[in-house]
């Protein structure tokens, strides 16, 4: 069974950072594409951005355009998000997800999902 876990969310100032990692275990990362999905209190869960199997290939919402960087890591089937300029509007709950599709901005096309994990950043 396919288990995605994100860790690295915190509570950070604005224009500070935070490295989020999705570690995948059950398959291969080989097998997926890999999103990053951001859902704030009382609001609709969002796209943030995307990473294609082999990792050539990267999406991003214009709003975190130039400030996070999605990447396959070094480490074992880990998928990291680099938020480098954080505003107060980032607070979210992040999710990465897993699809066997191409990386696209639709959540609906991704298989399995992580928990989550919490960013908070102050003003």
């Amino acid at each position: 069974q396919v288990q995605l876990v994100e860790s690295g969310g915190g509570l950070v100032h604005h224009g500070g950072s935070l490295r989020l990692s999705c570690v995948v275990s059950g398959s291969t990362l080989d097998y997926y594409a890999i999103g990053w999905f951001r859902q704030a209190p009382g609001q609709e869960r969002e796209f943030v951005a995307a990473i294609s199997k082999s990792g050539r290939y990267t999406d991003y919402a214009d709003s975190v355009k130039g400030r996070f960087i999605i990447s396959r890591g070094n480490a074992p089937n880990t998928v990291y998000l680099q938020m480098n300029s954080l505003k107060p509007e980032d607070t979210a709950v992040y999710y990465c997800a897993a699809g066997r599709s191409r990386a696209v901005r639709n959540g609906a096309m991704y298989d399995y999902w992580g928990r989550g994990t919490q960013v908070t950043v102050s003003s």
